[in-house]
This record gives structure tokens, C-alpha cells and sequence, in this order.
């Protein structure tokens, strides 16, 4: 259970790296998106793993919901 939090943390991480260099290029391009979309598709891609790897998680019982206790 330990390693899925260290890979959702590490994309999680990845995912704002990818953000900021989107940035970086987005202030630094020169006039050249490609690199800056790029960043954005690299963004989205984790995005989208992080989202599958989370459902999976939890369907596989390795993750539960612990809700807000009042």
C-alpha cells in the first residue's frame, strides 16, 4: 500500500514539474510553442495516468475513501 502513495506522490510531483516548464517556455519561447505544448501534453498524459492508476487503486481495495469525520 506504501508504494502506491510514494508512484501517486511522485506523479503528482511530475505533473507540477511538467507545469512549470510549461511555464519556463511559456516566458522563454521566443515566438516556439512546441515545446510549451509539449509540457502541457506531458501534463495532461500524467494527468490522465494518475486519474486510471487512482481508480485501479481503489477498485483493487488497495486505497479506501476515509470521508470527512465530523
Amino acid at each position: 500500500m506504501d508504494f502506491i502513495r510514494i508512484l501517486i506522490f511522485c506523479l503528482l510531483a511530475a505533473i507540477v514539474a511538467s507545469l512549470g516548464s510549461a511555464l519556463y517556455y511559456l516566458y522563454t519561447g521566443h515566438g516556439d510553442s512546441r515545446k510549451m505544448l509539449r509540457a502541457l501534453t506531458v501534463r495532461i498524459s500524467l494527468s490522465i495516468a494518475l486519474f486510471m492508476l487512482l481508480l485501479i487503486a481503489w477498485r483493487a481495495g488497495l486505497l479506501t475513501p476515509r470521508g470527512l469525520h465530523h
